[in-house]
């Protein structure tokens, strides 16, 4: 694993560590929290694409029709291995894991029976060839390679999804969802149909949002780099940034007196390069901690203002902490929202800033409001 891995590792198993120490009701909530994050950024894979069915187009074609939106990719052909997975760079943006299963004989049943073992399809592409007939070899075949995936190779398929790729006519492809539809073995797995020739840009993005959307979370923030989707880089940063603020919301409320501070700081920081990297940047811890920088965060500002407030709030017992676990957690979803808008949003620094100074202010108003409840309530009493 690169640096910055190795680093995000560390603020995880730092966090885990800390979690142990906080009462049960806590542990189990902020745990949770964190399994989206651990998939995204620590368990993250290329996504894997099973290709099957009958078609002579080769390999690395269909990559560049599928997931370039046109821009050939500088592929050696020669040395592209079939019947086996391979990682293919996209455009230096992101990697995705082929198998080119299609029209293997006898011979090449092997080495795709041991592929599949050894790592299973996210998606399968179902290639027809517009020859065949469809009630009988490629088609057929194909769903009955499907149907006993299971059975052969130790549920190998797990949650796969299927998309049918046509090389006829529209009425062919018509004709093909009918057929994909008849087959218990895929029916219920079928994404969608199209059109091979029908794949123009809008047609690609369309498809990598479909992909994005289906993939495991694990797989997920390859295909968002590689499909630049907007939607769902804001879709994904928003989960991070959910995520991150319910955990720093839950330590800061806990009398962990400043030894969460650099947990808290540390994993702000992990939010903000998760962030970068989902638009598509390099993962940088350094350039992430710059940009909270220049966001005018003050480390040591946000350790007196929580200390401080922990000081004044201790004389309403209870409420103490539940308001420095809202700074905590104020501090961070304004930073994650402002991170999300420069990064992905293409807003200025300065523009960012902005919105991360109203988003702490809105915070700070419910916080100012929740102080003078507890007071009224107090008098009340």
């Amino acid at each position: 694993p690169d640096m910055n891995q190795t680093a995000i590792l560390h603020v995880v198993e730092r966090l885990e560590r800390l979690v142990t120490r906080l009462p049960e009701k806590i542990r189990r909530p902020v745990l949770r929290e964190l399994t989206p994050l651990k998939e995204l950024f620590l368990q993250q894979r290329p996504p894997r694409f099973l290709l099957i069915g009958s078609s002579k187009i080769p390999t690395h074609r269909i990559i560049d029709t599928l997931f370039t939106a046109g821009v050939p990719e500088q592929m050696n052909v020669a040395l592209m291995p079939v019947h086996r997975w391979i990682d293919c760079d996209i455009s230096g943006h992101g990697t995705i894991s082929i198998l080119d299963a299609r029209d293997a004989g006898d011979s090449a049943a092997a080495p795709v029976e041991e592929g599949l073992k050894r790592q299973s399809p996210d998606i399968i592409f179902l290639f027809d060839d517009a020859e065949s007939n469809l009630e009988k070899p490629a088609a057929a075949k194909s769903a009955s390679f499907l149907l006993h995936l299971p059975y052969d190779f130790g549920g190998a398929l797990d949650d796969a999804k299927v998309i049918g790729v046509c090389f006829g006519s529209e009425k062919r492809a018509a004709q093909l969802e009918e057929a994909l539809k008849t087959q218990p073995a895929v029916r219920d797995r079928l994404l969608k149909v199209i059109r091979f020739d029908e794949m123009h840009s809008a047609e690609v993005r369309g498809l990598l949002s479909v992909l994005t959307e289906q993939l495991p979370n694990q797989a997920k923030i390859e295909m968002i780099r590689i499909s630049r989707d907007r939607e769902a880089q804001h879709h994904v940063a928003q989960m991070l940034i959910k995520s991150t603020t319910a955990i720093c919301t839950a330590i800061g409320a806990q009398p962990i007196p400043l030894a969460d501070m650099p947990i808290l700081t540390s994993l702000q920081v992990v939010m903000v390069s998760g962030i970068m990297y989902i638009s598509g940047r390099e993962r940088s811890l350094r350039a992430a901690t710059e940009f909270i920088t220049a966001l005018g965060v003050n480390v040591g500002a946000g350790m007196l203002l929580r200390e401080g407030a922990r000081a004044v709030l201790k004389f309403f017992p209870g409420w103490g902490n539940v308001v420095c676990g809202m700074i905590a957690g104020a501090g961070t979803y304004a930073m994650g929202r402002a991170a999300s808008a420069f990064f992905i949003g293409g807003v200025s620094l300065k523009e960012a800033r902005q919105k991360y100074l109203s988003n702490r202010k809105k915070a700070s108003h419910k916080l100012r409001w929740s102080e003078d409840s507890v007071r009224a309530s107090r008098r009340i009493e």
